[in-house]
């Protein structure tokens, strides 16, 4: 997500003022890019699936916006760290439900590559181990459980991941590190 951080903080700051008509040019400078990260998302998904990556950035779009004409945001990062929350909770609440319809099966081990935490959308069991393992890394380490929500659902470089968290980018690339591997050797347990 690149758009240019004067811009972004220039219509959330009209946004913030009363300017409805920000949210379409707000709209304009971050849908790109947000739609690009969540057609990574969907690869691989079976082609008559009900979440296409347009349906999830416009939810996020909605969760953003509908009844909130008052939000107080502060600035780019802000509305990254936010719209990356609402993308990770979409997909978890997709993957719940889709579990839900089909009742039953295993839960499958989730492989993470060494580079980067990866996890097939299209396997709902691992977005919601996946899930499950940051909600127990956020007890231990909130800072890394943020990152990942951020790296991972929202697309955010290491360099944006500082801007959202006040932090320096080697900090954010030793707790990646650090969280991908915490989440390597937990999610590959088996289920308890």
């Amino acid at each position: 997500m690149d758009p240019s951080v004067g811009e972004i903080t220039q219509q959330l700051a009209s946004l913030r003022g009363g300017n409805s008509a920000a949210k379409d040019a707000l709209a304009e400078l971050v849908y790109p890019a947000m739609h690009a990260r969540a057609i990574q998302f969907m690869r691989g998904e079976r082609s008559d699936h009900t979440l296409q990556p347009t349906a999830l950035v416009n939810e996020v779009f909605l969760k953003l916006f509908k009844g909130q004409t008052n939000v107080d945001w502060q600035d780019r990062a802000h509305f990254l760290a936010v719209a990356s929350a609402n993308m990770r909770r979409i997909l978890v609440d997709h993957a719940r439900r889709r579990r839900a319809e089909v009742r039953g099966g295993g839960i499958a081990k989730v492989d993470l590559d060494v580079a980067h935490v990866h996890v097939d959308p299209a396997r709902s069991e691992e977005i919601l181990d996946l899930d499950a393992a940051l909600k127990e890394l956020a007890e231990m380490d909130p800072r890394q459980a943020r990152l990942v929500e951020l790296m991972h659902f929202g697309g955010l470089t290491e360099e944006e991941a500082a801007e959202v968290e006040g932090i320096h980018a080697r900090t954010v690339r030793r707790d990646w590190a650090s969280a991908r591997a915490w989440l390597q050797t937990r999610l590959r347990k088996p289920p308890a």
